[in-house]
Formats: structure tokens, sequence, C-alpha cells
């Protein structure tokens, strides 16, 4: 396929599912979403496994944002490229104490906390493999309106919600197009840079936790919730991992 059919295949993509936003009805927030498998408490810590699991969050977050201030040599052949990444792993950070913050006692009231790094932690994704696969201007020209519609996703959701008819409409697309945009870009569009795989493998780990049940695993142990979030914070790390290995094509 050519670089401008993919192109336009993927942009195209997007505005399909920007235009299915209207047909599809208003998605209201399950109130079962609240009640985890997991309330086990330990040392004090209401929902513990579930609390402390965000740990990984914290540690690839911290350890991504000091790699990239750090200059991020050979991972960028020009200084901009770094941005989307400071905005990946910074929001990768902030997951962790939003998450955290929401499984000590969740509840709608503080779910937004919880979504909102999030959803700005996969803008930032996008946008560097815009940069690496299409260009890095317009992936950095992308950057600020791709977390502005993140952010937007999140405080829509949360003024409906407070209406007393809450909205998911547009977080769900913010969640799952960067799931499908980021492989394709990997599959149909010429690299910058080397380790392509390892972006891949982040995006089929990260897909692996949205897929992931609520119910207590086989070992009575460690619920699906909490394998979730170490899922995905392992998706974090994947990325982290390609950057640390790749050289410029």
């Amino acid at each position: 396929m050519g670089r401008r059919s993919a192109i336009g295949l993927i942009g195209g993509l997007a505005a399909l599912a920007a235009a299915a936003l209207v047909l599809v009805p208003a998605i209201p927030q399950d109130p079962a979403y609240h009640r985890l498998a997991d309330s086990r408490a330990w040392l004090g810590i209401p929902n513990a496994l579930n609390v402390l699991s965000n740990t990984g969050f914290l540690l690839v977050g911290a350890l991504g944002l000091a790699y990239v201030a750090a200059g991020g040599r050979p991972a960028f052949r020009e200084p901009g490229e770094r941005w989307p990444y400071v905005v990946f792993f910074g929001g990768l950070l902030l997951t962790g104490f939003g998450s955290a913050y929401y499984h000590w006692e969740p509840g709608n009231a503080r779910l937004a906390w919880d979504r909102l790094p999030l959803a700005i932690t996969l803008m930032g994704l996008l946008a560097a493999t815009i940069a690496e696969r299409i260009g890095v201007k317009s992936g950095l020209w992308l950057l600020g309106p791709l977390v502005a519609i993140a952010a937007g996703s999140v405080i829509y959701w949360h003024w409906t919600e407070q209406r007393g008819a809450g909205d998911l409409r547009l977080y769900a697309l913010v969640q799952f197009y960067p799931i499908v945009a980021i492989p394709l870009m990997l599959w149909w569009l010429a690299p910058r840079y080397t380790r392509g795989g390892e972006l891949l493998a982040s995006a089929a780990t990260y897909a692996a936790a949205k897929l992931d049940g609520w119910i207590l695993s086989a070992t009575r142990v460690v619920s699906g919730h909490t394998l979730k979030h170490l899922l995905a914070a392992l998706a974090g790390y994947w990325v982290l991992r390609m950057l640390g290995h790749r050289r410029a094509v």
C-alpha cells in the first residue's frame, strides 16, 4: 500500500469513528464498574492490591521521564521528538497517583482522576507514532489537540455524569482508537527507527489489559483488575525498552 493511501485510511478511520459517535447512543457508566472483585485490605489500605499495583505506573513513568530528560540518545534524531514521550511517561506517572486515589475509595467522584491521565498517556503515544511514521511536524502539531481531546473526553463524561446522563462515547474513542491506529501505522508506514516490534508489543499488551476480567484469578491470590494494572504498566515498559535500544534507520 502506498504512503498516501495508508495515511488516508488511518485518517479516514479517525473520521469514521468520530462520525459513529453521533450515530451510537450515549454510553452510560455501569454502576457495577466500581464493585471490584478484590476488596481485601492490607496494612490499613483498602482494596490493597488494586491500590498498590499502581506502583508499576509510577516506576515506569519516572524512569521514562528520567531517560527522556537525559537526552534519550540515540532514541531521537530531532530534539522535538521527545515531547510526545514526555506526555506519555508523564501521563503514566500521573496515572499511578490517579488510579491509586480512585481505587482507595472507588466511585464516580474519583474516577475522573483515574481516567484523565490515562487518556493523556494514550494520546502522547499516538502523537509519538505519528511523528515517527508520518512526520515529526505532524506529530508535534497534533500533540496539543490530541491531549485536549483526551482531557475533554473525561471532562465531558464527568459533566454528563453529574447531570444524571453519563456519556462515555468520546472517552471510548480516546481509549480504543490508538490501539487500532498505532499497529496500522507500524504495519503500513516506513519507520524512522528500529525496534518497532516493541511498540507493537506495547499496544498488544495494553489491549490485553483492557480485555482482562474482573474475577479473581485461578490462584485466588490476585484479581483480574490487579493484573490489568500490571499489564498496562508492562505496556509502558515496552515503550521505554524500545527507546533504550532503537537506532535510526
